[in-house]
């Protein structure tokens, strides 16, 4: 006798089809983050948060990723996520500035660890969807960032300001199962973060307190 066993199809662009690699530390450059080159060097990656549970999750995603971190405060009083300079990100630096302005890359595309990476540093569900912010400082790279979002399955229309964006509102069922499909499991206590989630108004003070 033979019993039908359901498997789930995992993508190839999965963060648990690829595994935690120094790349996926782009996706923080997606969101608000900041690369900054020491000349030929070295360079350091930085983002500041609006919940000191992200900067703890990022943290705990960048060591896994190899890449140390310090937790301190930026001059908003906002949690600051940091790293050291290192000569291994200086490569994703170059690519991502043109000068002292932060570009998308020609011909960048998104896998599943990005979009890990992006969701935890201000990735929030809501009922209208689910929110991947922009950079408010450079517009000149939300154009290229919807396309790579478009391109991964995950499409979506930028809402402004007056929407709680900057950001990429996906929504649907369809959409939003892919998305949570490429970002994998939400971390221990980060459930209602994750796609499809539904945040209360005390869980910036609820989840790794």
């Amino acid at each position: 006798m033979f019993y039908a066993v359901a498997v789930r199809q995992i993508s190839f662009f999965s963060v648990e089809a690829s595994g935690p690699r120094l790349s996926d530390l782009a996706g923080v450059l997606c969101a608000q983050g900041q690369a900054t080159a020491f000349g030929r060097t070295a360079a350091r990656l930085q983002v500041v948060v609006e919940q000191a549970w992200r900067a703890r999750l990022l943290a705990a995603e960048f060591a896994w990723r190899g890449v140390r971190v310090t937790l301190t405060t930026a001059d908003c009083g906002s949690p600051l996520v940091r790293t050291a300079f290192q000569v291994d990100l200086l490569p994703m630096a170059n690519a991502w500035l043109d000068g002292d302005e932060k570009v998308v890359p020609p011909g960048f595309r998104l896998d599943g660890g990005m979009l890990r990476l992006w969701a935890l540093a201000g990735g929030r569900a809501e009922q209208r969807g689910y929110f991947l912010p922009m950079d408010v400082e450079a517009p000149q790279t939300h154009a290229p960032l919807t396309a790579a979002l478009a391109a991964a399955g995950v499409p979506g229309p930028v809402v402004g300001p007056r929407g709680g964006g900057p950001a990429v509102r996906v929504t649907g069922r369809r959409r939003l199962d892919t998305l949570t499909e490429l970002i994998g499991d939400p971390p221990p206590g980060a459930e209602a973060l994750w796609p499809g989630g539904a945040p209360p108004e005390d869980y910036a003070r609820s989840v790794m307190a």
